[in-house]
């Protein structure tokens, strides 16, 4: 079984379109989790009223904690071998779930599944570049966004998402506590998922320099060992000078 799970505060504008995309995979068996986080819209009644519809999803209520609380709440009871975390905004292909589950169940190495993406709204769509994956990139930047597919026992193993993250790009953290010590990911070669512009994006808020400052620290405090392995020193608000920059401070006794 596959186990989606959807966060959702105040999305009922469009968590039915959300589900009805992750209803539609060819792939089968699979359940969808919604987890309401405390909305305060009609997001509530209308997740109920969906699980009433459709026997495959089941709703779980939650005070308002954030969205990294809501993935573990929905991972923790999830039935599923294999999990999908997808936004109650965003969207994916029918196929997604079934090539990647493929790769899942016949490659033990590989931690993680993901393709392609676009971002779109009303008025645009286009592709999403995202880099390569290489453990050194991830130490920079992440390039997997959080609707990949991955283990159950994966994500007990790591400790699931960090609750105390609240600076934004909780994924991003998650995968580099699963994949910093091992463990292949692969890309599958089509566009699979569908990001959501809106104005409540949350990269959008998640986006200023008090923000990325705060958020570098954390991610400084959690992975020292990763970023000393990958970056020679530290992740710096420019990250991508940043092993250049170690190197110069070591060189002259500075680091």
């Amino acid at each position: 079984m596959i186990s989606i799970v959807i966060p959702c505060y105040n999305q009922e504008k469009y968590l039915e379109e959300t589900v009805i995309s992750a209803l539609k995979s060819t792939y089968r068996p699979i359940e969808i989790i919604i987890v309401n986080d405390g909305s305060t819209d009609g997001s509530k009644e209308l997740a109920e009223q969906l699980a009433n519809q459709h026997q495959e999803i089941k709703v779980l209520n939650q005070q308002n904690q954030g969205v990294a609380v809501a993935r573990n709440h929905g991972i923790e009871a999830a039935k599923g071998i294999f999990i999908l975390c997808l936004d109650g905004d965003d969207l994916i292909s029918d196929n997604y779930l079934e090539e990647a589950a493929k790769i899942l169940t016949n490659k033990p190495e590989v931690k993680v599944v993901y393709c392609k993406a676009l971002k779109f709204n009303e008025k645009t769509k286009k592709p999403w570049n995202l880099k390569p994956f290489s453990r050194n990139l991830l130490a920079r930047d992440n390039m997997i966004f959080v609707s990949a597919l991955f283990r159950k026992s994966d994500w007990e193993a790591c400790g699931g998402f960090s609750e105390d993250m609240h600076y934004g790009r909780e994924d991003w953290e998650f995968w580099i506590k699963m994949l910093k010590n091992g463990g292949e990911v692969i890309q599958l070669p089509f566009i699979g998922f569908f990001y959501r512009l809106t104005a409540f994006s949350k990269r959008k808020k998640t986006g200023t320099n008090e923000k990325k400052r705060a958020r570098i620290d954390y991610l400084n405090s959690k992975h020292q060992d990763f970023f000393e392995r990958e970056l020679n020193g530290p992740l710096r608000f420019q990250r991508t000078w940043s092993k250049s920059y170690n190197s110069l401070l070591k060189l002259i006794g500075k680091l």
